[in-house]
């Protein structure tokens, strides 16, 4: 499936959706709304999790969705919670109670949620790599006897282990990555190298944090000024939406949406998306650079430590990531927080969880930077999920 010629791939996350008093108790009135238009413009996929809302968005979805539409008449996805590491005993039973809240025999696309160094491998504190799960063996059952008609994995880690984790399981039919026009070329998200390592190895795609979990949705003025002044009918969000149903070979570019105008927002964009020209791709290209100068730590600042390292991760990566976070509506919850530990794991096979040896940190001009870069990594490491 090719994006931007109207291929109706546009996905609907669940994980954000509407609610009164707390993240359980949710505004069906809006949500049924929600989906019922969603639906009538055309766009099938559902994208939900057995963690998202505090656990509750799976039966959300079947409220609002499964027992009020046709099964035929939408595609729904969820995932088994890798990191909860759960017993072998509780891994089929978990599995069944998913099939339970969403009222379904079977799941059109489901993902083993969240691989990355630390949950696919396991690192004996020693050098040492240990692996820990058996859970694709178990996914490959579920398929096998009709209750999975698609079978993938999220992914929040490097380009390099994407590649050594779909080479080891051809059974992988599609990934899901966090991208976006920040993430793209952000060093430690490595979008656009996950994007290539999946197409390299002729799977499919699905797009999650496609407007960086909104903070793609407004920009510094002088940012949103450079895109207004080509397309000023065109909400600052699509333009991040655009960029992301481009791409090749994607099954559902998924956008969290919370409320109805979000729904029709996303859908007219998703219509009406076409290739970018070179002039708005330039456009698109400024506007994010004015960005990320916006951050506490300008981008301009962050490259001046290229070949810094820190337990043999770039430092210009930590601090960026660290740097981008601070102006995310959520900080603690950008995408940016879950992949450190996964640097560090990758590089010297040790769970950073677990402590790290203290570093003095030197930059290229002999200046110390030790304590900036431990308040990054402190902050990372607190909200690392």
């Amino acid at each position: 499936m090719t994006g931007g010629t109207s291929t109706k791939n546009l996905g609907f996350g669940m994980m954000r959706l509407p609610v009164r008093s707390g993240p359980t108790d949710f505004d069906y009135d809006q949500l049924n709304r929600m989906v019922d238009a969603f639906l009538d413009a055309g766009y099938t996929y559902f994208d939900t999790s057995f963690v998202y809302h505090d656990g509750k968005s799976e039966e959300a979805t079947r409220k609002a969705l499964v027992e009020r539409h046709p099964r035929e008449s939408f595609t729904v996805a969820t995932k088994f919670p890798t990191f909860l590491e759960l017993p072998e005993e509780k891994i089929d039973p978990t599995f069944q109670s998913q099939l339970d809240n969403l009222g379904v025999d079977y799941i059109d696309y489901y993902l083993l949620h969240n691989i990355q160094n630390v949950y696919y491998d396991g690192y004996d504190g020693q050098g040492g790599v240990v692996k820990t799960t058996n859970l694709f063996d178990h996914a490959k059952r579920w398929k096998a006897e009709g209750k999975i008609r698609h079978l993938g994995i999220s992914f929040h880690s490097s380009a390099k282990l994407l590649d050594r984790v779909l080479t080891e399981h051809p059974e992988i039919e599609f990934v899901q990555i966090a991208l976006n026009p920040i993430d793209w070329d952000s060093e430690l998200v490595q979008a656009g190298p996950c994007y290539e390592v999946i197409r390299k190895h002729g799977r499919k795609v699905v797009i999650m944090e496609a407007v960086k979990g909104g903070g793609l949705a407004k920009l510094p003025a002088e940012a949103e000024a450079v895109l207004k002044a080509l397309h000023p009918d065109w909400s600052i969000a699509s333009w991040a939406v655009r960029f992301s149903l481009e791409k090749e070979d994607v099954i559902a570019v998924l956008s969290g949406m919370s409320t109805l105008e979000q729904v029709l927002d996303n859908t007219k964009t998703a219509d009406e998306a076409r290739p970018f020209t070179e002039e708005e791709r330039a456009a698109l290209a400024e506007a994010m650079r004015l960005y990320r100068e916006s951050a506490p730590i300008r981008q301009s600042e962050i490259d001046a430590y290229k070949g810094v390292m820190y337990h043999g991760v770039p430092v210009s990566a930590i601090l960026q990531a660290y740097s981008i976070c601070q102006i995310q509506p959520d900080p603690g919850f950008s995408d940016d927080n879950n992949y450190l530990k996964n640097a560090i794991a990758e590089a010297e096979h040790v769970d950073f969880r677990k402590g790290l040896e203290p570093q003095t940190v030197i930059a290229t001009d002999g200046t110390d930077i030790t304590e900036l870069v431990g308040k990054a990594v402190a902050w990372l490491t607190e909200n690392s999920f």
